[in-house]
């Protein structure tokens, strides 16, 4: 997944050698995730259920840029990845909205 520029400081320096690594430990394939444990997409075909060229990216299991202990890494394909963090991304846009609403921002222009 991209990094939001406003995520880009919790990320360490070293964190496209950290993310190569972790993709050539996979093989180039995703490493499948809980919702689609026997994915195997590999970087640059076309995903065998989507269709979509796989661009192949590094999940944080616990959500945590800081934490690139191996064990806390996945080389995951697009669908796999985006499965994972939806419940974390929901939960983020819902108190993105409370602290708008809270200050008033909810409909500014």
């Amino acid at each position: 997944m991209p990094i939001r520029p406003s995520e880009k400081a919790r990320y360490p320096t070293d964190w496209k050698i950290v993310s190569v690594l972790a993709r050539e430990r996979a093989g180039w394939r995703c490493e499948g995730s809980p919702a689609f444990p026997e994915c195997r997409a590999v970087n640059g075909e076309a995903h065998p259920e989507t269709g979509s060229i796989v661009v192949l990216t590094v999940a944080h299991l616990d959500h945590q840029p800081e934490n690139v202990d191996p064990a806390n890494l996945k080389a995951w394909c697009q669908r796999c990845h985006l499965v994972y963090d939806a419940p974390h991304h929901a939960k983020n846009a819902a108190e993105t909205r409370r602290q708008r609403k809270g200050n008033g921002e909810l409909f500014d222009g």
